[in-house]
């Protein structure tokens, strides 16, 4: 019932689409009940009275109240449906709280980074620097900015009070926009299944008055802790019925770390490939990256240290930094220096058996 009666603006436009066209598919649905019952009755064998035309075969006025209704129904569920999606579009920033309360100008929504876990939801809040697992917050009446991704298999992220679901994917981020208009406590959880801890990994999820929001930061960071890369490592591991946790700082590059899948430091981010692929590749040092590239989750992990038997890097010129352009020249000494094989800046490239000479790395 909480679909039908949530406690969010977004959750009950959705609502009330879901009302509307059922309402409207029942315009056709309840005179076709009735009419199956009525033809029964009147048409039975022992009703003498009732016409019998055995070769009837057609009626235009049937067939067109047979065609007519149904594709009007189609057409004005297609155009609600056509609006609906895009007014309500997870991506597309919220223009009121309510109905009659547009969001002012200056008002920041609050921006809550979300991570699907084996088998627990974890938030960070950047703006007050805490993080929680299996328990969200959020003030009444203030918008709210999720970026959500996921540390391994695809979950679905569903507040039914506050939102409709949207899915959480590993390597991707994907967004929802809601606003809680009115205060309670509820429930998330992952509607899509994620393996065996699937039927637990359920969330408090609290619509607070403001004062009792900042009540709860207060709280959190009042836990103690922090949430950095190595104990995230640990906190992605399965576990099941996980309670709710808290800590009272968070690394900021964290959330980012997880959608680029470089949380661990022996792995590459996909953004820096991606980089390294736009600019040409890296030539005959790029094959050390393989392995750097295989997200193999807990396989290798910690079993080697960074620059023993991996590649790890990044590209960065003069054009990504150019107020400090003046500091990226070559050191003076180029003995730590490594290339995989490539000389050294300022070297003549060697030649090849064939005559070939190997690629440079673009920068």
């Amino acid at each position: 019932m909480v679909v039908l009666d949530p406690a969010g603006d977004v959750a009950r436009q959705q609502a009330d689409l879901v009302i509307f066209s059922t309402l409207l598919m029942l315009v056709i649905i309840v005179p076709v009940m009735a009419l199956v019952v009525w033809f029964a009755w009147r048409y039975r064998a022992s009703n003498t009275q009732a016409t019998y035309e055995p070769d009837w075969d057609h009626s235009t006025a049937v067939e067109l109240g047979i065609w007519a209704a149904p594709l009007l129904i189609i057409i004005t569920l297609g155009a609600v449906t056509w609006v609906g999606t895009h007014l309500l579009d997870p991506y597309r920033s919220l223009a009121r709280t309510g109905p009659g309360k547009p969001i002012a100008a200056d008002v920041r929504p609050l921006e809550v980074q979300v991570v699907a876990l084996d088998w627990k939801w974890l938030f960070i809040y950047p703006e007050q620097g805490i993080a929680t697992v299996n328990e969200f917050a959020a003030p009444e009446g203030r918008p709210i900015r999720f970026r959500i991704s996921s540390s391994s298999v695809m979950n679905s992220f569903y507040i039914p009070a506050l939102a409709g679901q949207i899915y959480a994917m590993p390597a991707m981020e994907t967004k929802l926009h809601a606003v809680f208009d009115k205060t309670g406590s509820y429930i998330g959880f992952s509607a899509n299944y994620s393996g065996a801890g699937f039927s637990n990994m359920r969330f408090k999820a609290l619509s607070l008055a403001p004062k009792d929001f900042d009540a709860w930061v207060a709280e959190a960071r009042g836990a103690g802790g922090s949430l950095d890369r190595n104990a995230y490592l640990q906190l992605e591991r399965p576990s099941e019925k996980e309670p709710v946790r808290r800590w009272a700082s968070v690394d900021p590059t964290l959330f980012d770390a997880v959608v680029n899948l470089c949380v661990d430091p022996s792995k590459m981010c996909m953004h820096d490939m991606a980089m390294i692929d736009a600019r040409g590749g890296m030539g005959e040092a790029g094959k050390w990256n393989v392995s750097a590239l295989s997200y193999d989750k807990f396989g290798a992990r910690g079993t080697l240290p960074p620059g023993k038997g991996r590649f790890v890097t990044a590209v960065c010129t003069t054009k990504d930094f150019p107020a400090i352009g003046k500091d990226l020249a070559a050191p003076a000494n180029l003995a730590p220096l490594s290339g995989a094989g490539l000389p050294r800046p300022g070297e003549p490239v060697p030649a090849l058996a064939d005559g070939a000479r190997p690629s440079r790395p673009n920068s």
